[in-house]
């Protein structure tokens, strides 16, 4: 697994050593970074920062009062904060700050070899740094003005032929560099509509024009090509309006590196924690954590960036916070993060709001008035923990987790046949059900043979028509990274390549498909799904098939007839996949606390860091130990402090929602809140009718009465309510699809549709019940406990339970039955119903 940011702010010395930088034994204080350096070639350069440390900790840059000199100046220069060379030799760079100096080895080689400059390594990520091959101007699709590049470099041979060879060579001259448009254009020395984009003198207009003054060399095979670039600092502490300078080295495929921090490109991925400018200067902008990312050839890295909160917990704040020791390693790393944050943790929430908040998140209903009589009523003080057996073990577990895996899985009956659909959600109810461990659901999936009526796991193939679909949504099913733009050119936020995209394709090439007819051979709509042993995917850009690769895996020979999805399967449920053990824990994770360690929760980006790497990492682990037993990482969640804590913020902690420290409300999903209201009402839903696009419905007789929302399994049955309050189409493979945004529709329904005021009205409903045993002499006060219990899972204050006694008319009123029912709908139409808390 690769090791998480966040823990190595933890661990100085090997971070140091990761970014080429080193404590000094007799100076606690400040960092040269990097510590070791080499500059190979007379155009070698390196950015140099100087850093504050306390103890384990890179705090912020030092940036005034410190005096740099050279030891052996006739080696190297330094000029504003960067160090070239000037001959072969050794030196040591010195920053002296209060007295006291800190040193960097320097060693200067190749300094008197001729300056070469190279198409895919200089040249590439000079158009690249100045937009010149961005999707907004010659990168775009059809170019601009007749010149077109890849976006942002991904294909160095076709950008060379465009750049020199089109057009009968106009964009270049070879004998003449000073009147090439490749630099008269961008240099507005010949009218471009682009504006000025390269200074004459810049040293990138030096370094193009020394390129086409050498020839203008095109690009090889041979080329040492970059492997993976870093960061540094990679991780840091820092206070609001600081500013922090960052530097970036690739290294590339023959061993070499090299500084490469004037080509990157800069991006914040928390504009309110740190922003950056295009020179890698951050400003430290509100507390948090966010991360700068650097990007170039089509490699990225992060640099963590923390910043406290400044707010100080008052001794009030100190008291009511949660001070328990950690339950698990969840506490162990939410805790830990916090005293980082200076963030104080909520109290632990009300056994009422424990009780309600853990029956929603894992069984997706609420508990019934005895079940929450019965809980707050025990005295013992490991209820708690007995619950969340009790719900884990219950059938309701199994609808409910079926239903979040159809989700994913895009249960949806205008894409499949009615049979072949019920057979999908069965199979996935079968093995929830069973308990199957993840890695050994999806490996039936991915591998999945036979006919779609008889064998669920292949109607995952029928959604997908081709190997690209195959290959996006197994992507983002399973491993959460969305790659579908690095179908058309490399991933602009993320390392995929265009030949990665289409290597992962053609693994898919041999998956076929075969039926009788649009009813299939049984009337049912059947398709066999079954692999061929012969037949590639075209890499359109090469014309040639690649070599079906998994995204960072090993190829499999082109030669073998055997299923290539098996190896693949070998390779995507493996422990030691860093997608897919962390995908379906951060899903698991966002079901429980509302927001997932990574936002959006399948949206798994280099450069879409977690809120908390390390805890993200031992989750992970936690799963993998226990080998993808989904309950078992439930049941750490459930018992930790970290969920048990209250929804109500402290004044510390009230401006966060990323970090845990309380539990973040949020509104019941709409098939939940649906289930909600016909528990609290009594009155079920009749679910009769699908509807396809456009204004096609057709009956269906598949869920008899009593079915609850949460147990359909075709999201395509009509329901007014549940579109309203933004249930998931399953369209695509994205959680996006679903939406928690509040509406005024959504108001408007809550305060006079009809879902609650008919089932309310029902002579079957509750508040029917209510009224009639009132009559028979059912106190006021235990109605008013009911409507709560059925409602909040606790019972009134006092306060409350009296007032609205008070508000009760007499037995046999005419305006009796109305005001239940108003007291329904009154609490059925608050936050406290409508959410989760």
């Amino acid at each position: 697994m690769r090791t998480c940011l966040t823990f190595l702010i933890l661990l100085l010395p090997q971070l140091a050593v990761a970014n080429g930088g080193s404590l000094l034994a007799d100076d606690p204080q400040w960092i040269v970074l990097p510590h070791q350096i080499h500059l190979d070639g007379p155009r070698a350069q390196q950015r140099i920062i100087l850093q504050h440390s306390n103890g384990d900790d890179l705090r912020g840059e030092v940036q005034t009062d410190v005096a740099w000199r050279i030891e052996g100046e006739e080696v190297a220069s330094l000029e504003a904060g960067v160090l070239r060379p000037l001959k072969n030799g050794n030196a040591k760079i010195l920053a002296e700050v209060d007295g006291k100096t800190v040193s960097a080895e320097v060693t200067v080689t190749n300094q008197d070899a001729a300056s070469t400059v190279q198409f895919r390594h200089d040249v590439l990520p000079i158009f690249a740094k100045r937009d010149c091959n961005s999707g907004g101007c010659h990168g775009a699709l059809a170019g601009k003005g007749g010149f077109r590049l890849s976006l942002r470099g991904y294909d160095p041979e076709s950008d060379y032929f465009n750049i020199v060879k089109q057009d009968q060579g106009r964009r270049v001259e070879l004998s003449a560099p000073q009147v090439s448009l490749l630099l008269t254009k961008p240099t507005t020395v010949v009218p471009h509509k682009g504006g000025l984009k390269l200074p004459a003198e810049s040293e990138d207009f030096q370094i193009l024009a020394d390129w086409i003054a050498h020839g203008a060399t095109p690009p090889t095979t041979n080329d040492a090509t970059v492997e993976r670039i870093e960061v540094f600092p990679a991780a840091s502490i820092q206070t609001i309006g600081q500013r922090q300078t960052f530097a970036v080295t690739a290294v590339y495929s023959d061993g070499s590196s090299r500084d490469v921090t004037p080509w990157v490109k800069w991006s914040s991925t928390n504009d309110a924690v740190a922003q950056v400018d295009e020179d890698g200067h951050a400003t430290i902008m509100g507390p948090g954590e966010g991360a700068i990312v650097a990007w170039f050839a089509s490699k990225l890295a992060i640099a963590r960036t923390t910043v406290p909160y400044t707010h100080s917990a008052t001794e009030e704040e100190i008291a009511q916070a949660d001070q328990r020791k950690p339950r698990n390693f969840i506490d162990e790393q939410i805790d830990s993060q916090l005293k980082r944050l200076n963030l104080v943790a909520s109290p632990t929430c009300s056994d009422a709001e424990f009780l309600r908040r853990v029956y929603l998140d894992t069984i997706g209903r609420l508990p019934t008035p005895d079940e929450a009589r019965t809980f707050l009523a025990n005295t013992k003080p490991e209820k708690r923990d007995e619950v969340i057996e009790t719900l884990l073990a219950s059938p309701e577990f199994v609808d409910y987790w079926s239903y979040k895996w159809s989700d994913v899985l895009m249960l949806n009956g205008t894409l499949l046949r009615p049979q072949a659909l019920k057979t999908y959600y069965q199979w996935i109810h079968t093995h929830v059900e069973k308990n199957t461990p993840w890695d050994q659901m999806v490996r039936e999936i991915v591998t999945a043979t036979g006919e779609s009526t008889e064998n669920g796991a292949t109607n995952f193939f029928a959604l997908s028509q081709t190997p690209e679909e195959m290959t996006e949504n197994a992507s983002q099913a399973f491993m959460g990274l969305s790659i579908g733009c690095a179908k058309c050119h490399n991933h602009p936020l993320e390392k995929w390549t265009n030949d990665q995209y289409y290597a992962m394709a053609n693994i898919f090439s041999r998956v076929k498909a075969k039926g009788w007819g649009g009813e299939g051979r049984n009337g049912d709509g059947s398709r066999t799904l079954y692999v061929a042993t012969s037949g590639e995917l075209v890499q359109p850009r090469t014309g040639k098939p690649q070599a079906p690769t998994p995204l960072d895996g090993t190829p499999i020979a082109f030669d073998s007839p055997d299923d290539r999805r098996e190896p693949f399967a070998n390779w995507l449920t493996s422990p030691e996949n860093p997608y897919f053990a962390k995908a379906i824990t951060n899903r698991v994770w966002a079901n429980f606390f509302g927001v997932g360690l990574v936002e959006q929760v399948d949206d798994l980006r280099v450069s879409n860091p977690p809120s908390n790497s390390a805890l993200l990492d031992a989750a992970t682990k936690h799963v993998v130990d226990n080998k993808f037993d989904l309950k078992s990482l439930m049941r750490a969640i459930l018992q930790s402090n970290a969920y048990q804590r209250s929804s109500v913020a402290l004044a510390g902690n009230e401006a966060e929602s990323r970090f845990y420290s309380r539990y973040y409300p949020r509104r019941m999903m709409a098939e939940v809140l649906h289930d909600a209201v016909v528990q609290v009402t009594g009155v079920p839903t009749k679910f009769d009718t699908v509807a396809f696009p456009g204004n096609d419905k057709q009956k269906t007789d598949f869920y008899p009465d009593g079915t609850k929302a949460i147990q359909l399994y075709d999201s395509a049955v009509e329901n007014y309510f549940l579109s309203t309050f933004g249930r998931n189409p399953r369209n695509i493979v994205c959680e996006c699809e679903r939406s928690a945004e509040p509406t005024m529709v959504q108001v408007l329904h809550i305060s006079n549709g009809d879902t609650i005021n008919d089932k309310l009205k029902n002579p079957a409903s509750r508040a029917e019940s209510l009224w009639r045993l009132r009559r028979q002499g059912l106190s006021d006060e235990a109605l008013i406990d009911e409507i709560y219990l059925s409602c909040f899972s606790r019972f009134p204050s006092p306060e409350k339970r009296r007032a609205l006694v008070a508000m009760l008319p007499p037995v046999d009123s005419p305006d009796e039955r109305a005001t239940i029912e108003d007291l329904f709908w009154g609490l059925m139409s608050s936050r406290e119903f409508l959410f989760n808390h």
